[in-house]
């Protein structure tokens, strides 16, 4: 196939320093703010350099490929990807994670930029890799992992999709109060919060929380509880689990349903006793949420699609 028609999306983030330099208007102000704390900013100097080098260095050798669009991580929640094109993108496991989320299955390669600086699981490949790696991942060649996501619809019609987790709970320090249903089961809840989590997801946040109740329930715990806190669960699995943080039994509320297993097909439902300040949003991007407030439903399952990562 002629390279032309095949349409490449080059996925990149912006740096500690781009950053800074958004907030503080220039590369001095920022210097300068550093310093003040006493941190290296020749660090910063040497991340993003490395950094810019190597998304160069890639979308030199993507050209050879097919049509390349470099994609700033803000601008990928509202980009509509090609149904046939190839991702590449140049981490952290963050924006390879956030960027499957809005995919429907495209393959997606992550290029670790610095390795001496990230441990990138998600993240196999350096940019050298490119030259084997994109004619094979285009003829299909390539053996690719499926990701099993999450999936958040509101009553109202609105959707989320977590490629880690979904948290549902209140947009500051206060009281979650909804109620969940599950196999039959209905409680009212008092709560920090639920998390949703996904294989992924599993030896992230999920994990915290497990270690953190496994620590004070000791011999008690269940060999279920303590195989997820070592090993997590398969990225591809055909379930879910969920943990309530913090249920607090009350007059009324209950704390009995805070954990438990979501297969395909069944879901989680809750529905927001919170006036104003409920949101759910995914992946640790809090500001990427949906309002979570009194009355609306959620339903809270597997999602449709999947994710596609090149192995």
């Amino acid at each position: 196939m002629d390279a032309l028609q095949n349409r490449i999306i080059l996925v990149t983030r912006r740096t500690r320093l781009e950053d800074l330099v958004a907030r503080l208007n220039t590369v001095e102000q920022a210097r300068f703010y550093v310093e003040h704390l006493g941190a290296d900013f020749s660090d910063y100097e040497t991340e993003h350099a490395v950094y810019h080098r190597a998304v160069e260095s890639a979308e030199s050798t993507l050209r050879a490929y097919g049509r390349v669009q470099r994609l700033e991580r803000g601008l990928v929640p509202n980009f509509l990807f090609p149904p046939d094109c190839l991702v590449v993108v140049i981490g952290q496991d963050g924006l390879v994670a956030n960027t499957l989320k809005y995919l429907n299955g495209q393959p997606v390669i992550g290029v670790n930029p610095e390795p001496q600086r990230w441990d990138g699981v998600l993240l196999p490949f350096k940019v050298q890799d490119l030259k084997t790696l994109i004619p094979e991942a285009q003829a299909g060649k390539r053996p690719t992992r499926s990701i099993t996501m999450a999936r958040v619809r509101l009553s109202d019609g609105q959707e989320l999709h977590a490629v880690n987790d979904l948290f549902i709970g209140p947009r500051s320090h206060v009281s979650a109060r909804y109620t969940i249903e599950m196999d039959g089961r209905r409680e009212a809840h008092s709560s920090s919060g639920i998390i949703v989590s996904t294989g992924m997801g599993s030896t992230g946040w999920f994990r915290s929380l497990l270690t953190g109740a496994l620590a004070m329930a000791g011999p008690a715990s269940s060999e279920e509880l303590r195989l997820l806190q070592h090993a997590g669960f398969p990225w591809e699995s055909n379930h879910l689990y969920f943990t309530v943080r913090e249920p607090f039994p009350s007059r009324s509320s209950q704390a009995e349903l805070v954990f438990g297993r979501i297969e395909r097909g069944i879901s989680l439902q809750l529905t927001s006793a919170m006036p104003d300040y409920g949101v759910i949003f995914s992946d640790g991007i809090e500001s990427d949420f949906l309002e979570f407030n009194s009355g609306v439903k959620a339903d809270i399952g597997i999602s449709r699609k999947s994710g596609t990562l090149v192995q």
